[in-house]
């Protein structure tokens, strides 16, 4: 989509800092972080949200975790991360293309709010 943020920054039309990237996946720290490492990860395809997966997404959802769990080694928060996927607008999604917070370098409270 044209006017999708994630999307220009998935086709490298907006800078951001990578911290990981391959054909289907992108992934770079968040410029207004919530935690001492906040990541997101998108898929360089356009879904709009969770909700709107199909049948065919399943394995790149697959391949998103796998990713996710990579980052979160090298970042080195795998003793404890959070991983936030909000879906729609009630849901607090304000970027309607699908992504995934990884926070984590610090303790997370519950409930998240």
């Amino acid at each position: 989509m044209s006017d999708c943020i994630f999307c220009k920054i998935a086709n490298k039309e907006i800078p951001s800092q990578v911290v990981y990237e391959d054909d289907l996946i992108m992934a770079f720290n968040d410029i207004q972080p919530q935690a001492p490492v906040h990541v997101l990860v998108v898929p360089k395809k356009h879904i709009k949200d969770i909700a709107s997966l199909s049948d065919t997404d399943y394995d790149l959802m697959g391949r998103i975790f796998k990713i996710i769990n990579k980052i979160a080694k090298e970042k080195g928060i795998e003793d404890g991360f959070r991983i936030v996927n909000n879906c729609g607008e009630k849901g607090g999604q304000s970027v309607g293309h699908l992504h995934f917070h990884i926070l984590g370098g610090r303790q997370m409270q519950w409930p998240p709010g």
